[in-house]
């Protein structure tokens, strides 16, 4: 849960492009990012982009199918204004803990992770806001290459009681769980956001997510986008034209 105003849930992010029209999927390894709302959102995306590995934002509440579409090679869940417990919370599917790819867990992302997956999420004792230090106490390959300590921006009211089954402790802060991961199933989850710039190793915690975990290559650049851009324009131009031809 993050400290924040909420939005409508209607209003919750939409792709601005289809996947069948842009073929992304066959072209670059992609990372689809669940949005449940965060204000940091489209800063993830960025952050990933940045690394030259394609990203897409989609709802939260998109169906298993259309996440599929993308074919991708990791899902990121997102941050929210919720609690996992509250009844206008947003819903996700629940299967694409099925999809067996890897999983990054984002502030709410990792209390929806720990809820969905048969652990506890509560009211923290103590929210979290602003800048924080956490500790790694476990080898991880989302810290790899990482100090034992490092700086981080928290934003969250809940926190993570109990694990669900095969899942250990990663790192955490002063007053709450901070990095979870079951290593068999690739899902991990941290409690603050790596993708502002306040959290000084933030890039390299996503890269590790990105390359190390999901196994994706730095393959894509704007000029992708731009180009099936055009793509799309120039195939709804001609299906348009067909159309009066035929009228």
């Amino acid at each position: 849960m993050e400290t924040l105003s909420r939005p409508d849930p209607s209003s919750l992010s939409q792709p601005s492009l289809s996947p069948s029209s842009l073929s992304q999927s066959s072209l670059v390894p992609t990372i689809v990012i669940l949005d449940f709302g965060a204000q940091y959102t489209q800063l993830i995306a960025r952050r990933i982009r940045e690394q030259n590995v394609f990203s897409v934002v989609l709802p939260c509440t998109a169906s298993l199918d259309e996440v599929k579409s993308y074919a991708p090679v990791g899902i990121v869940l997102s941050g929210a204004p919720w609690s996992v417990y509250d009844k206008d919370a947003p819903p996700a599917d629940a299967r694409v803990f099925e999809l067996g790819l890897p999983v990054l867990g984002i502030c709410y992302g990792l209390q929806f992770m720990v809820h969905t997956l048969g652990g506890k999420v509560r009211p923290a004792d103590k929210r979290e806001y602003g800048h924080a230090e956490i500790d790694v106490v476990a080898d991880s390959d989302l810290f790899r290459g990482l100090p034992q300590r490092m700086a981080v921006w928290m934003s969250h009211g809940d926190e993570a009681l109990e694990l669900p089954p095969g899942f250990e402790l990663t790192a955490r802060s002063p007053h709450a769980v901070a990095g979870i991961q079951n290593t068999a199933k690739k899902w991990y989850a941290v409690q603050f956001h790596p993708e502002v710039h306040h959290t000084r190793q933030g890039t390299e915690i996503l890269r590790n997510f990105v390359f190390g975990i999901c196994g994706a290559k730095p393959t894509w650049t704007p000029q992708h986008f731009i180009d099936a851009t055009i793509a799309q324009v120039r195939q709804q131009v001609h299906c348009a034209t067909r159309r009066a031809s035929l009228a």
